[in-house]
């Protein structure tokens, strides 16, 4: 079993800046691309970021040039630094994760993809 532990949401104002974690603990051998969502009141949830085991990142235009997705693979965490927050960005912030568990001695792997309780972010004055 795989936990996500997501921190570093609040109130902001508009226009301000807030970096929020998200760390990963259990069973695995491996951790893919790991990402975030947002889920604003009454809305689907929606991709945010992603960030690939090599680095490679991916964001959705609202998130481009404002938001930046990083991870320490040796803590096992991502992170998403958010800036120029607007009322709009208000919602509860979910990270994921595609884990991959060795489970013969032959080095089958098995992937399941797991997801965080959110952490809230509110922009508002």
């Amino acid at each position: 079993q795989v936990q996500l532990v997501e921190s570093g949401g609040g109130l902001v104002q508009p226009g301000g800046s807030l970096r929020l974690s998200c760390t990963a603990s259990g069973r695995f051998d491996r951790i893919d691309t790991m990402g975030w969502n947002r889920q604003a009141p009454g809305k689907e949830r929606e991709l945010v970021a992603t960030i690939t085991n090599s680095g490679t990142t991916n964001y959705a235009a609202f998130a481009e040039g404002r938001f930046t997705i990083s991870r320490d693979k040796a803590k096992n965490s991502v992170y998403l630094q958010m800036n120029s927050l607007k009322p709009d960005d208000t919602a509860v912030y979910i990270c994921n994760g595609e884990f991959s568990k060795v489970v013969n001695v032959e080095g089958a792997t098995v992937k399941k993809n797991y997801w965080g309780e959110g952490t809230l972010v509110t922009v508002s004055l």
